[in-house]
């Protein structure tokens, strides 16, 4: 489960991308200390009992004042929990193992149990949504070729109701995606 990790020295500044480094490396197994770390979707393929773990792991890799930026598609906070400890169509055949998180959620852990602090949300909720109807169009555009790779009629007809599902989540309002950047206070 990669995540991009960061290390920008004190005066990175636009222009100087040559003094970053970037890892795709699974969040368990990173160690150091960054003062900028990226999470794209990560959090709904883990599960909900290692959200916790999860930010207290980002946390630990951020220098004091350290920013971590996430990305991660979020459902009703009700509907989280009535769904956490079941076995939906998606997470069976999707995502297995994951679960989308709320936003409620991700907030409380971070309050809880991290010195994680929100500074800014931003919503792609309705980007997303045309991202969906986009790949879902080039999909069914290809759909042919896709037995000569090895997938058969039904792999087609469950990933295109995926898409479709997930577009009309977004375009309803009951998903939506949110990119948080956080500030590490921890040790402050």
């Amino acid at each position: 489960m990669p995540i991009g990790v960061v290390h920008l020295d004190d005066h990175l500044a636009a222009g100087l991308s040559d003094r970053a480094h970037i890892d795709l490396r699974d969040y368990r197994d990173v160690s150091g200390n960054y003062d900028a770390v990226i999470s794209v979707e990560m959090i709904e393929a883990i599960g909900f009992a290692a959200w916790p773990d999860y930010f207290r792991t980002l946390e630990r890799l951020l220098t004091p004042n350290g920013k971590l930026v996430i990305q991660a598609i979020t459902m009703p906070h009700a509907r989280m929990l009535a769904t956490r400890n079941t076995h939906t169509w998606i997470q069976k055949y999707i995502f297995p193992g994951g679960l989308l998180p709320s936003a409620k959620a991700i907030l409380e852990i971070t309050e809880n149990q991290t010195g994680l602090r929100p500074a800014d949300t931003f919503s792609l909720r309705d980007d997303y949504a045309e991202t969906l109807r986009l790949w879902r169009e080039r999909f069914l555009q290809r759909r042919k070729t896709l037995a000569h790779i090895g997938f058969d009629e039904v792999f087609a007809r469950m990933w295109e109701l995926y898409l479709a599902h997930a577009e009309a989540g977004f375009r309803s309002g009951y998903l939506n995606v949110f990119q948080w950047t956080f500030v590490n206070k921890a040790g402050q």
